[in-house]
């Protein structure tokens, strides 16, 4: 589907574009730079726009006969999401993860991207401009990121009975009762859960081996595609709320990715129990 060379220009082209249109914006965005789409919790700013135009262009170019999925297309049309399960390679952008915290001068956002095709993940870049981490992953063919392997658990999973850190559980994307399994019974079960703001950071540090899991109430592409991708490639565990390995559009929520199975289960029987 994609050659090394075409592999390795996405990986490029990822890199100028969020440095150019993000990342030169960092603490720098005026009144007008930010909007709201569906309330002060959902933003989208000059940046989110910038590298969606430019990195649309760029790909399709790349990948002939290709289309994409982009947060804030998606937004204007929502019909753009039947492309996934199509014939046709899909690319699935989410131009900026993180915005609120990108708007507020936190560096834990991202820009990432993934390559489908009839509903299978196929090949995805997650790009941390701040601390200059880019993080890919092919499918079969493990997750790297500055010319090493990444593994999601190094040296081995924790004991089962260690504390389990837990990201990416935003109150506003929890049902009332998954909320409190989550925050109020999971000390409890051995889990410090936060939120972090930014779906591609806490995959990109479960891929790193600096968090143990992550888990989500929702599942909109952008968001997800790309981190599930990765940390699978990275040697983790990506389950559904029946303890089924988790797919794209196909459910069912709530989902965990994690560094082994076992933390997996852990999330999702508190979840879901």
């Amino acid at each position: 589907m994609i050659s090394a060379q075409t592999f390795a220009a996405v990986e490029e082209s990822i890199r100028t574009v969020a440095d150019e249109e993000a990342l030169a914006r960092f603490g720098r965005l005026a009144e007008g730079d930010v909007d709201e789409k569906k309330g002060p919790l959902d933003l989208v700013t000059v940046a989110d726009r910038r590298v969606e135009e430019r990195l649309t262009r760029t790909l399709t170019r790349l990948l002939p006969g290709s289309a994409v999925i982009g947060e804030e297309a998606v937004h204007a049309d929502p019909a753009l999401l039947g492309a996934l399960l199509g014939e046709d390679p899909v690319w699935i952008v989410d131009p900026v993860d993180g915005t609120s915290n990108f708007v507020r001068g936190d560096s834990a956002f991202v820009t990432q991207v993934a390559l489908a095709a009839r509903g299978e993940l196929l090949a995805s870049w997650t790009y941390r401009p701040v601390e200059g981490i880019l993080a890919t992953a092919r499918r079969g063919e493990g997750a790297h990121a500055g010319g090493r392997p990444l593994r999601a658990a190094p040296g081995g999973a924790r004991d089962a009975d260690e504390v389990l850190l837990v990201a990416g559980a935003r109150p506003a994307h929890l049902t009332a009762d998954q909320h409190r399994r989550l925050y109020e019974l999971g000390a409890a079960h051995g889990v410090k859960p936060w939120a972090s703001g930014s779906a591609g950071c806490d995959y990109l540090d479960v891929a790193l081996g600096r968090l143990d899991a992550a888990t989500y109430a929702y599942d909109n592409p952008w968001d997800h595609s790309a981190g599930i991708l990765l940390v699978a490639e990275a040697g983790g565990t990506v389950l559904g709320a029946d303890g089924l390995p988790f797919r794209m559009a196909a459910g069912p929520l709530p989902f965990a990715a994690a560094r082994d199975e076992s933390a997996a289960r852990r999330v999702v029987g508190l979840l879901t129990a």
